[in-house]
Formats: structure tokens, sequence, C-alpha cells
């Protein structure tokens, strides 16, 4: 094999390493404590500072400013977060993704099989939070590794006098060295992965400072193309966090270009090796960032909001999910259970609008249901949908459960919608067709128990929201209260009919249908507490479930 294959082949081993070191290291950080950190950046106040420090914290612990920034794209597109509150945590996102960095320059290259070692016997032989420290053990080792194999694949080269003058042409490029670092980056979706081979190429004595640090730069403006990506199609809100980041990033490096020999000069005395003196160079750049942006973000948020105008949107069938942050599950849980919420919603709405189509015969709400119906199942589907993806994913335990317990809920909240449109809504159009009226107290016993039923949906939703086993119990409590209720009310119908009423002879069919609807939606509303309180209920079983209460 000749030295231009072997120089490609180690180029290209070396840089799959590094890519599938980043990755592992993502996922196993990531599982191991990104559903604890997710409350952490959802319950953001309007402190700037704070949010900086948190997010470089968070960066630091899942190693990727893009999963930090996906994630408050996905809070942002789900109503949790404002741009505003995102801009510290953005900032602080980017000095943490240097954490990285600053350990490739470490020099353990020649412990490197013994990181992978460590880090497979840890992710083989444990399970849980420490399993996952394994994950990303091993994909630190990969990581070191390929950098091995890039600086001894590589040096060769130091001996090529054609690639000594291409690269002594490149070096006085920076613009193109920006562009082509930012365009690997966003392809690679790693400015680690970018900046590793940087260093490699630099330890192995083939690339200069002044020619890592542009692409520094670029590999810092290519790490904005995940969060770019992740808002395609999301609302306003989520557009406006990722123009947010790629804007900080480019006028950084435009502010940073006519003064990159000075900073070179600064950043050579920080350290005696090339290796830290790039790490130094990148930690030093997002830290500057920082500095400068931070206390503009109040215009910065004004600028980029008027920049990025709100625009009207078709809100039928799922308007917060976003297939692109399917690999980071704690984003998708949230739009998921977001969209569910909504789903919910609008499955209140129509039960609470059935009462008084039975009271005053309202037809255009009748219609208004009837139409509703097909919005709730589209949503279900698209919900469906993007939960059997994400089910393709490396889930945790927790997430895992939590990706079941919403595959229920949507199941279940679409038969609530289904009880409404083909047995309540078809018995409203029969009572309105046949001019028929309940009497008095029928019509009352039907409001209450009714009132009833709408209390323990809204419950059972309130517990989904705040995942409190504490309102879900109470929602099963209220299961059998209503079931008695239904039963009593029936018995009372039943008296009247006895008695010769007209009005209830005449709405028995209707009147005890009514009921026995109303006491189906509170069993599926019992079945969404149960998947709260992680023993679900499959939803076949729940429509012949109540008849034995």
């Amino acid at each position: 094999m000749d030295q231009g294959n072997t120089v490609l082949i180690s180029l290209l081993g070396g840089a799959a390493l590094l890519l599938y070191g980043v990755r592992l290291v993502g996922e196993g950080l990531q599982r191991a404590a990104g559903g604890h950190l997710r409350p952490i950046l959802q319950r953001l106040s309007g402190n700037r500072l704070t949010a900086l420090f948190v997010g470089a914290g968070v960066t630091a612990v899942l190693q990727s400013s893009s999963a930090t920034t996906v994630m408050l794209v996905g809070f942002a597109s789900a109503g949790l977060l404002s741009l505003r509150q995102t801009i510290g945590v953005i900032l602080g996102a980017d000095i943490g993704t240097t954490l990285t960095v600053q350990l490739l320059a470490f020099d353990l290259l020649g412990i490197s099989p013994l990181i992978v070692f460590v880090g497979w016997l840890l992710f083989a032989a444990t399970k849980g939070a420490l399993s996952y420290a394994g994950r990303a053990i091993l994909g630190f080792g990969f990581l070191f590794l390929g950098i091995r194999i890039i600086s001894e694949g590589t040096a060769p080269l130091k001996q090529s006098r054609l690639f000594a003058e291409v690269i002594a042409a490149l070096v006085g490029q920076e613009v193109v060295l920006i562009v082509v670092a930012a365009v690997l980056t966003a392809l690679v979706a790693s400015s680690a992965a970018v900046i590793g081979i940087a260093i490699s190429l630099a330890a192995g004595g083939i690339m200069p400072l002044a020619g890592a640090i542009p692409i520094i730069l670029g590999a810092n403006i290519g790490t904005a193309a995940s969060a770019l990506v992740a808002s395609v199609g999301a609302n306003v809100e989520a557009r406006r966090v990722a123009v947010a980041h790629a804007t900080f990033k480019v006028l950084g490096a435009v502010l940073f270009l006519p003064f990159l020999e000075p900073f070179g000069r600064v950043v050579a005395g920080t350290a005696p090796d090339i290796a830290r003196q790039i790490a130094n160079a990148h930690t030093i750049f997002n830290v500057v960032l920082s500095a400068l942006f931070l206390p503009l973000a109040g215009v910065a948020a004004d600028t980029i909001t008027r920049l990025v105008p709100e625009t009207r949107r078709d809100e039928r069938g799922a308007i917060y999910l976003n297939p692109l942050t399917l690999d980071t599950p704690a984003v998708a849980l949230g739009q998921a259970l977001r969209e569910a919420l909504r789903m919910g919603d609008l499955v209140v709405l129509s039960l609470k609008q059935t009462l008084r189509v039975f009271e005053r015969d309202d037809e255009p709400m009748l219609k208004a249901i009837h139409a509703r119906d097909d919005d709730i199942d589209r949503l279900e589907e698209d919900i469906k949908a993007f939960l059997t993806k994400l089910r393709a994913q490396s889930l945790s335990e927790e997430q895992a459960e939590r990706e079941t317990a919403l595959l229920f809920v949507v199941v279940d909240l679409e038969a609530i919608g289904d009880v409404i449109d083909k047995q309540l809504v078809e018995l409203a159009e029969k009572k309105i067709g046949g001019h028929h009226r309940f009497s008095e107290k029928g019509l009352a016993e039907i409001a209450d128990l009714h009132a009833k039923v709408v209390e323990n949906l809204e419950l059972a939703l309130g517990a989904l929201t705040a995942t409190d086993a504490s309102i879900a119990e109470k929602v099963l409590r209220h299961k059998s209260v209503i079931s008695e209720l239904e039963r009593r009310y029936r018995s009372s119908h039943m008296q009247r009919l006895r008695e010769g009423l007209r009005e209830s002879i005449d709405t028995s069919s209707i009147h005890l249908d009514v009921l026995l609807a109303l006491r189906q939606v509170n069993s599926f509303a019992t079945a969404i507490a149960y998947a709260v309180l992680g023993k679900h209920l499959p939803a076949d079983l729940v429509g012949t479930e109540h008849a034995a209460d």
C-alpha cells in the first residue's frame, strides 16, 4: 500500500472514530443525566448570569452544545421557554462545550486503548447510570484513539513539500478555512470532532496554530446548524432561538477575523504545546462572545424578534413535533407531551360543549364538535407515529416508560373523542331530530354527572402534566364514585318511567345512553391516570372494564 493510501485511510478511520466517539459521549451522558437536566432548563428565570451558568453546566455534562440548543428549540417550540430566557443559556452552552476540546488536548493518546477498555467494561458489566457513564468513557476513548490514528497516520505528510505548500497557502486564506470548517461541522454535527482533527494535525506538526484558529471559528459557526435544522417547521419562538444561536456565532467570527494574528499571539502564550493552545483558543473565543453579547441579551432578543416575525400557520395536526429532535429523547418526549396535552384540551372542549347541545339543541355547536373530532384523530395519528419512531432510539428505562405512557394516553384521548362523536353527538342529533325534551330533573342529573366526568378528565390531564401520582390516585378514587352516581341516576330515571312521566318516556333510550357514554368517558379518563402511574390499561379493555364497576 502506497503512502498516499495509508494517509487517506488514517484520516478516514480516525475521523470516523472521532465522530463515533462524540456520539457515544453525547448519548451516554444524556442518558445518564439528561432526564435530570431537562427540568433545570425548563425552570429558568430571567436572570442572565444564572442562565449563562446553567447553559455552561448543562452542556459540560451533555458534552454537546448542539444537544443543549436543540433542547432549547424544543422547549421554545412547546411554549415552555421564551427567546429572552434562552439567550444566556445559548451563550453558556457554547462555553460548556469547550470542555470536550480541553479534554482532547491532554496527552492521553498512549493510554487511549485503556480508556476504551474501561469504558467498555462499565458499559457491558453494569446497568443504569453507571452503564451510560461507561458508554461516555468508551466514547472518550474512541476520541483519543481517533486523534492518535490521525496523528500517526498523517506523520509522513510532514516530509511532503507539496503538502507543506498547500497548508501554507490555506493558512493565508482564513475565510476559506472558516467556510470549509463550518460546512464540515454542519455535516457531521460536531464541532468537537472537527477541532479534534485540527488538534491531530497540529500535534503531528502538520498544521500551525495560525491555520487551526480559522478552523475553530468555522467549527463554531457550523455547530449552529443543528439548531437551525431542528427549528424547521417549528413555531416562531423556536426559530428565533435557532437564529439567535447562529447569529452570535457568525457575528463572533466576523469580529475576530480582523484580529486573528494578535489573537494567535495571545493564545500562543497560554500554553507550551499546540494542542492546548488550540483548546484554549476555542474556550477564549466563546468566553469573549459571552462577555460581549450577554449584556446585550435584551437588545438581541428584540432585534431577532423583528428579524424573524410571526407567520400564520396551519394549526391542524401536530404543531410541536419535530422529527429532527428524535435523537434527543428528552426534547422529543417534551414535544410529544405538549402535543398530547393540546389534544387533551380539544377533547375536554368537545366534552364540555356536548352539555350545551343537550340543553339548548345548539346545532352549530354540534357541527363544530363533529368537525373537531377529525382534528383529534389526526393528532392521535401524528403523535403515535412520532412516538413509534422515538422508540427506535436508544432510550433510558425512564424515557421508555414515558414513551409507553404517552402512547396509551393519546389512544385513550382518541377513544374519548370517539365516544363524544359517535355516541354523544349522535344522541344529541336524535334528540334534536325528534324534538324531544329531557325532564327537568333528568337534565339536572345529566348535567351533574357530566360536570363530575369533566372534572375527573381534567384531573387526569393535570396528573399527566405534572407527572403527579397523588392527582392520578385521586382520579382513580373518583371513578367508583362516578360509577355509583351513574347507577343512581339510572335508577332515578327508571323510577320516573314507572311514574309515567311523559318526557322521561319519550327520551328514555337517549337518556340512558347519555349516562352510559359519560361513564365510558370516565373509564378512559381513569386509564389516563393509570398510564401516569405506570399501570397501563390497554384501550381495548377499557370499554368493557367499566361494566364491572
